[in-house]
């Protein structure tokens, strides 16, 4: 009886489980890639007992691959080397960490999942408990199967409302960063709900869980429905049935109101994720690249904003704009239904499948002075190369208008496309 985590926990435990209480959980997932298994295989190791079960261990070449540097590629090297070792097959090199999951069917209501990377949360949009891990905690797990949790108190975020067109749910959840800043939900679960939530596909849904990790959350949830159980039989791999899990007479340690009725498309400005004002304060601020991508706005979906905005349309000469698509899958369909052609066309460079430029390891560094304007989760400094560069943070739909007009633009202007 209690909020959505304590509902996922408790039928973990078997038992009920309320916030504050700490638990020993199975957890049904293991993820790590290739930035934090190489520390995962070192903990293992000093540990020097076998490994638990091997099905729940996936791991993922994404963050620099192809490997960009001979240490990367070393790294690489020893992984590989690891899994053979080891008899590990959840291995995948197909695109950005958090999508493939989903896409490969590990991602189910009611599943304790945790990963090697700090935006896990994304996978509390299809109503699993998921978190980033530690390094050192993985290899651990790898060992035990299980992980220990201090279980979290519960803020309720309740979006009501439409937002109107050129607004998006990136715009929404830039603004609930803004106005509860990057430690607002330090070690909370952030539920979200409401009208607004209810109306929205995965794609976007996606993009709260994922972002709840900017304000310090230990997981962003949201309720599974019908929306999450047709997604999930029809656009991923997982097998139905699928647990029902829901809150059940909740506790709420803090419940926060926001209609979107009026928002205005948002910017997360340098340096800070929670640094956001309505783009119309800093339009016209020139930019040196767009990078469309990520696990926050890499979809299918986030792409088709971004070409029908650029159809027809060119770059500006001085903006590089990069545009990666978060997973193979996502790439094979863009190219096959003429999203790609519309990029290379409009003069935009495709980059290959992963986080690459997002993390300043390849494939769209910053000189310093230079701006971007991109589709992803953070901005700190030195995030995407010089630490004298600065990151603005906003939707598809006002990357593609940044691109066009190498400076920052409101994608209201070309609502006739939208």
């Amino acid at each position: 009886m209690g909020t959505l985590v304590e509902e996922i926990f408790s039928q973990k435990a078997g038992r009920k489980v309320e916030a504050g209480e700490i638990v020993l959980l199975d957890v049904d997932y293991i993820m790590s890639h290739d930035n934090t298994t190489p520390l995962a295989i070192k903990a293992f190791r000093e540990i020097g007992k076998p490994i638990m079960d091997k099905n729940k261990i996936v791991i993922h070449f994404d963050h620099a691959f192809p490997a960009p540097s001979v240490q990367a590629a070393e790294n690489q090297k020893m992984i590989t080397d690891f899994m053979k070792e080891q008899g590990i097959s959840h291995f995948f090199r197909q695109g950005v960490c958090h999508q493939v999951m989903i896409e490969e069917g590990f991602v189910t209501p009611g599943a304790v999942i945790i990963g090697g990377d700090s935006h896990s949360n994304t996978y509390g949009a299809l109503g699993a408990f998921s978190t980033g891990f530690g390094s050192t905690e993985i290899g651990v797990a790898w060992v035990t199967g299980k992980s220990w949790f201090r279980t979290p108190q519960t803020i309720l975020i309740r979006i009501e409302g439409q937002t109107k067109p050129g607004v998006y749910a990136k715009d929404v959840m830039l603004a609930i960063a803004g106005k509860m800043g990057m430690d607002g939900a330090t070690y909370q679960s952030v539920e979200f709900t409401g009208s607004y939530i209810d109306t929205l596909p995965i794609h976007d849904r996606i993009i709260f869980s994922n972002i709840s990790t900017e304000i310090g959350a230990k997981c962003g949830l949201i309720v599974p429905d019908a929306t999450t159980l047709d997604f999930l039989a029809n656009q991923t791999k997982a097998t139905p049935p699928f647990k029902v899990v829901r809150p059940v007479n909740p506790h709420y340690h803090r419940e926060i109101e926001i209609d979107v009725n009026q928002l205005e498309p948002q910017v997360a400005c340098h340096p800070d994720v929670d640094n956001v004002k309505p783009l119309s304060e800093v339009a016209g601020l020139a930019i040196d690249e767009v990078f469309i991508g990520t696990c926050t706005n890499g979809r299918y979906e986030d792409l088709e904003i971004a070409a029908r905005i650029l159809k027809g349309r060119t770059v500006s000469r001085y903006t590089r704009t990069i545009i990666t698509p978060a997973s193979a899958l996502i790439y094979q369909k863009a190219i096959k239904n003429g999203l790609i052609d519309i990029f290379i066309e409009a003069g935009c460079t495709i980059g290959v499948t992963g986080c690459g430029a997002c993390i300043g390891r390849h494939g769209g560094l910053l000189a310093a002075g230079e701006r971007a304007f991109t589709t992803m989760n953070r901005n700190f400094i030195g995030r995407m190369g010089s630490a004298d560069a600065e990151i603005y943070l906003g939707s598809p739909a006002a990357a593609a208008a940044t691109a066009i007009e190498g400076k920052i633009a409101d994608p209201r202007h070309y609502q006739e496309v939208l």
